[in-house]
């Protein structure tokens, strides 16, 4: 369910949904993954048992994967063309603002790189990492933001945030107002 549209410039929109991220139709989706990346639960075992074991198993190649950057494995069964698979930080870990901004930022990059149109994320870090809901989606609409109108040039031209509780929905929604 589309929650709010905003077009950044030039046909560049960030989009607000309320849903299931596995079922999203974008090119490329973004897993909040841990550092050694094993989707167990949350976000990232939803992507597994929905695409199937070969993102672990690409993600088993990967192997350790620094916080705040972003790798990415194929969909298996899902409709999305990729998943990239973002380490947020843990809180309490120190510097977790920046290590969020980075991740953020490295999923985007990575995405415009592979010449994808659409990616959505989820609330990075503010599940079980217990990063604050708010300044979780402060960082990721400001950074989402900031990206597009620093690369006019990038073929990415949606970035959609999928919420699936209300309570995160609220604070990205408190955000979007602000745009």
């Amino acid at each position: 369910m589309i929650i709010h549209v905003t077009d950044i410039q030039n046909g560049k929109i960030l989009r607000l949904v309320k849903g299931d991220i596995t079922e999203r139709d974008v090119d490329v989706i973004v897993n909040a993954a841990n550092s050694i990346l094993n989707h167990g639960g949350g976000v990232a075992g939803a992507i597994v048992r929905k695409g199937g074991r070969l993102i672990q198993e690409e993600s088993d190649k990967i192997g350790s994967v620094p916080v705040g950057s972003a790798v990415m494995t194929s969909a298996g069964k899902l409709q999305c063309k990729a998943i990239i698979h973002a380490v947020g930080p843990r809180m309490g870990e120190g510097e977790e603002d920046d290590k969020l901004k980075n991740a953020v930022r490295n999923s985007l990059s990575l995405a415009s790189q592979n010449g994808f149109a659409s990616i959505s994320m989820p609330a990075i870090s503010s599940g079980t990492f217990g990063f604050p809901k708010d300044r979780c989606a402060k960082i990721l609409v400001y950074e989402s933001k900031k990206f597009l109108t620093e690369h006019p040039s990038t073929c990415l031209n949606t970035v959609e945030f999928c919420i699936f509780d209300d309570e995160t929905l609220v604070q990205f929604n408190n955000e979007f107002e602000k745009l």
